[in-house]
């Protein structure tokens, strides 16, 4: 008999039951509810939401610091064997499966979570074990407990050849299935009880399975199974020599794998479809009447020509497809050089615009602190000192703005959200402004009315400082008083604010700037008071799940506050 080319359909399923697996559940929720652990809570927390990375680090520490005897320790090892199991770590599953005890629920679980794991690790035998185990006392079990069981329980048996043995529990789990009317699951399994029958060479029980299963699979929606039913026909129809039912059954099959995934493979599969239905022709001609030749010939001719045709078109599509994907990328690549050529001129416009001012006020005070020496007049040697520390302080953060900008830009800027507390961010930063606060002889005062802990980027959150502190000296209204203020906006944000009494915003820009959400070059106007520090203090913001709001009034000075997210 040829090779049956056929899609085992070979996967051990986690099974458990709904009841067990609720007790656990309920377990677990009211011991989170009467402790209030940490560790076990977000251990918890992480299992349910299915994300198990997290789930096997937060079980894994939590595992060490409770009693071994305790019902909070058997819960953590069901939590941490089965994100084990998961990541693919078996090993480590079944040393935590091994530790629950074999009573209550836990006995259930642990001899099916180790069973369908050895079934993956492919030791047949110590699978077959804990089902047989599991078999004996399984109770009043819940029809898909039982099904899924039992279908584990035959494919173990099937791959060690004891076909006698898988037949029996396939058939088990088609009794359940007829119950529990799972028409999905009925398509599978009849196909794979077909399969134990065809590895023994009994077609006469194998085939109406196979046939079975492809009707059922012709009104039922899912396509892969519609595909694999069809494949299976083809291949039966084959062996069986009859080749028009099996190029009819191999053009169903090339119909729904096309329809799943759609990839260049199906003009192969459609040339090897041609071929064996020109074989197939070309036979049936070799045993015509010698008078029906010159039409033979020119049906074959027909036919090649279709062929070739068909290769044309397809070839054709292959190349369209091809370049219109090529120029989509150079679109995008000519968009994103557009953005990139769009910040470089920003940014010299900056360099060569924005430094000049500065640079020639310094330049100016530099001669007047000449003169001022020369008269040896003090008071003009202070000033002149004073407004050239205020300009280099200015162009500084400018130029360090234009850095920053560069480096997020080029995605080169390191960010890194932790567990930060933000007074000493504050007082870090002021240090730095005592030089310039001296000289422009502003009264700064700082309020810390709560201290709190954020999740943040601690250097990004600095820039934005820096930029509103520099605001605040820039606009202010002669002698100016700043307040910075640390605190909590609502149960979900802290907050740092800083308040100054400046010439304060306009209401118009005010709306402006508040209605700011998207961040990039296009949006700045600093003509509105939207500039390259403003845009850059939203991205940085918005990078740490946090927001800026604005406060303002012309004439009164303006307050600025960052809400930031609290650590949890």
């Amino acid at each position: 008999m040829n090779k049956l080319f056929i899609l085992f359909l070979f996967y051990a399923i986690f099974s458990f039951s709904q009841t067990d697996i609720e007790k656990l559940k309920r377990d677990a929720s009211n011991l989170c509810l009467k402790n209030k652990r940490k560790l076990f809570c977000k251990s918890f927390s992480f299992y349910k939401e299915k994300e198990y990375d997290s789930c096997y680090l937060y079980s894994e520490r939590a595992l060490t610091k409770v009693d071994k005897f305790s019902n909070e320790y058997n819960l953590l090892n069901y939590i941490l064997g089965f994100s084990a199991s998961k990541k693919g770590l078996f090993k480590k599953a079944i040393h935590n499966f091994n530790e629950l005890p074999d009573s209550s629920y836990f006995k259930s679980l642990k001899l099916l979570k180790l069973g369908s794991i050895y079934l993956l690790l492919k030791d047949y035998d110590k699978s077959i074990e804990f089902y047989n185990i599991w078999e004996k006392d399984k109770g009043n079990s819940k029809l898909s407990f039982e099904k899924n069981a039992y279908h584990n329980f035959a494919l173990s048996y099937l791959h060690k050849k004891k076909y006698s043995k898988a037949k029996e529990y396939f058939n088990k789990e088609l009794s359940l299935l007829k119950q529990k009317k799972d028409t999905a699951s009925t398509i599978r399994t009849k196909m794979e009880l077909a399969n134990v029958y065809y590895s023994q060479y009994l077609d006469n029980e194998a085939i109406p399975l196979f046939k079975e299963a492809y009707n059922l699979a012709k009104i039922f929606p899912d396509l892969k199974l519609k595909q694999n039913s069809a494949k299976n026909m083809a291949a039966v129809e084959r062996n069986r020599k009859n080749y028009k039912e099996s190029v009819g059954y191999y053009r169903e099959f090339i119909k729904w794998k096309d329809s799943i995934s759609k990839n260049d493979n199906i003009l192969e599969l459609a040339e090897r479809d041609k071929k064996m239905a020109i074989a197939q022709k070309q036979r049936e001609i070799a045993v015509q009447d010698e008078k029906l030749k010159r039409q033979k010939v020119v049906q074959k001719g027909l036919l090649f020509g279709a062929s070739g045709l068909l290769v044309f078109l397809g070839l054709l599509g292959f190349f369209y497809k091809k370049l219109k994907n090529q120029n989509a990328l150079i679109t995008q690549q000519k968009e994103a050089l557009n953005s990139a050529n769009k910040t470089k001129n920003y940014l010299f416009s900056v360099v060569s615009h924005d430094l000049r001012s500065p640079m020639n006020t310094i330049k100016y005070q530099h001669e007047q602190l000449k003169k001022h020496i020369a008269s040896n007049n003090l008071v003009g040697i202070k000033e002149a000192n004073n407004t050239a520390i205020t300009v280099t302080e200015s162009t500084s953060h400018l130029l360090n703005n234009v850095l920053h900008w560069s480096l997020e830009q080029s995605n080169q800027m390191v960010f890194s959200k932790k567990e930060q507390p933000l007074k000493p961010i504050v007082e870090h930063v002021l240090v730095d402004y005592e030089n310039l606060i001296e000289a422009n002889d502003i009264e700064i005062t700082t309020n810390y009315i709560q201290n709190s802990l954020v999740t943040i980027d601690r250097e990004s959150i600095k820039i934005v400082l820096r930029n509103l502190l520099d605001n605040a000296i820039k606009y202010r209204n002669g002698k100016d008083k700043i307040t910075v203020e640390v605190g909590v906006y609502t149960s979900n944000n802290a907050f740092i604010s800083v308040q100054d009494t400046g010439i304060g915003i306009s209401e118009e820009r005010l709306q402006k700037i508040n209605a700011l959400q998207s961040v990039s070059i296009d949006k700045i106007n600093r003509s509105e008071g939207v500039g390259l520090g403003l845009i850059l203090c939203q991205m940085l913001v918005k990078k740490n799940d946090g927001s800026l709001v604005f406060e303002s009034e012309e004439g009164k000075g303006t307050k600025v506050s960052i809400l930031l997210p609290v650590f949890n």
